[in-house]
């Protein structure tokens, strides 16, 4: 998967620890019967951060997010922790929160903190019950093993159904000073673009205030986590964390200007590239599809239209038999929330393999189905969309839709 250069900004090791002062860990304490895999994990810092979140829309949340939102009010957006189970949502039940800040006191007795200045997650299946008894046992080895060196335990500790762990970080200056900014992702299904998507998890050195960084956070999510689907189904425990440390020393960013748009930049790689990560492990996914769409009056309505094609489930099973069919296309741009001229539309199909013009003026055009099934057998295709209605331009990104994917769910909770 091609990484977006941007000079001055270097992809670097180390996720969630690539950031100075941070330090993370995962285990398994027995919420998943298969002892290979992690199950819960932490991320700490030495200094309090600036902290920043954005939660799921839909109306049933998990009660981790219910803590997190209450504990990010009564800090004034401060925080120094993460705690995150995977297989059990810990949603849809009557002791729910009981059980989240429960979390948030068991890591804050071992790392010496204020309860409240813990953010709890968790993901997995909803409705059945959390056995606490298990993070209880194993919350004090979680946190003797924090180190820098153990950021995939973490990665791999908030895993599902995915198939790899998600990971990225880059280096940056600000103010002349070093800076650096990674992060760690888990989703696979239940993903849609409806913020946020899944469990994600951004940490940096940078010295920026909660405010700043909640509004780079919102600004970031809007063109990356919000332009990405899988299934179309928005989750209930999805959320966004960042946090800011300050260890870099540069001058805290409090408003806006070089040091904000600097450090934007490199959420932005950061997010953008997890995103495309998450895409890419869809549940039974086959191919990384990436929704192109230029010419638009204006960016909500390229976000808009590049969001209807990429979550149609007919442009995905096209994608997934390598059948170049515009009417798919047109079609998902048709019941697009957005005011667009069908007429003007030209469609472009596009992989390694080359590319193939399959609708011009909103006509679909004839061109050779052998050399178009080549292109799409890719496992990276690109439909490029022009609107020639405008300037502004979006990007969506989605996976192929295969039987492995009614397979995965089927079999979800046995």
């Amino acid at each position: 998967m091609k990484l977006e250069q941007v000079e001055g900004y270097e992809y670097i090791e180390g996720g969630v620890c690539a950031a100075a002062g941070f330090v993370s860990g995962g285990c398994n304490c027995g919420l998943n019967p298969d002892k290979a895999k992690n199950d819960l994990g932490m991320i700490y810092s030495e200094r309090i951060c600036s902290t920043a979140a954005v939660y799921t829309t839909n109306k049933v949340k998990g009660a981790p997010i219910v803590i997190t939102q209450k504990n990010l009010e009564a800090t004034g957006g401060k925080a120094r922790a993460v705690i995150v189970n995977s297989k059990n949502a810990n949603t849809c039940n009557a002791d729910g929160e009981q059980k989240a800040w429960r979390m948030c006191e068991l890591a804050a007795q071992q790392l010496q903190i204020d309860p409240r200045e813990v953010v709890v997650a968790s993901t997995g299946v909803i409705g059945q019950v959390l056995p606490i008894e298990p993070i209880e046992e194993h919350i004090a080895q979680l946190a003797a093993d924090l180190s820098p060196q153990n950021h995939e335990k973490a990665a791999e500790a908030i895993m599902t159904t995915d198939t790899v762990k998600k990971e990225a970080a880059v280096s940056f200056k600000i103010d002349g000073r070093t800076c650096r900014l990674g992060g760690m992702a888990k989703g696979s299904g239940m993903i849609h673009p409806n913020m946020a998507t899944t469990l994600n998890f951004i940490t940096t050195d940078a010295a920026v205030s909660a405010g700043m960084l909640q509004k780079a956070l919102g600004e970031i999510v809007k063109i990356t986590y919000n332009c990405l689907s899988v299934d179309g189904d928005t989750s209930t425990n999805d959320m966004v964390c960042v946090m800011a440390n300050g260890a870099a020393g540069n001058t805290e960013i409090t408003e806006e200007g070089d040091a904000y748009e600097s450090f934007k930049t490199a959420l932005y790689l950061v997010m953008l590239h997890m995103t495309k990560m998450l895409a890419k492990d869809g549940e039974g996914a086959g191919k990384l599809l990436e929704c192109i769409c230029e010419g638009a009056p204006d960016l909500d309505t390229a976000i808009t239209a590049a969001k209807s094609v990429i979550r149609s489930p007919l442009v995905k099973c096209a994608m997934s038999g390598a059948d170049a069919n515009c009417g798919r296309v047109l079609c998902a741009l048709g019941y697009a929330e957005a005011d667009l001229d069908v007429h003007k539309i030209d469609v472009e199909l596009a992989s390694a393999k080359g590319s193939v013009m399959v609708c011009r003026d909103g006509n679909g055009l004839s061109f050779s189905e052998d050399e178009a099934a080549e292109i799409l057998a890719e496992d990276e295709i690109k439909i490029c969309i022009q609107l020639n209605q405008g300037n502004a331009k979006a990007t969506a990104w989605g996976c192929d839709l295969t039987y492995d994917y009614i397979k995965i769910n089927a079999d979800y909770r046995s």
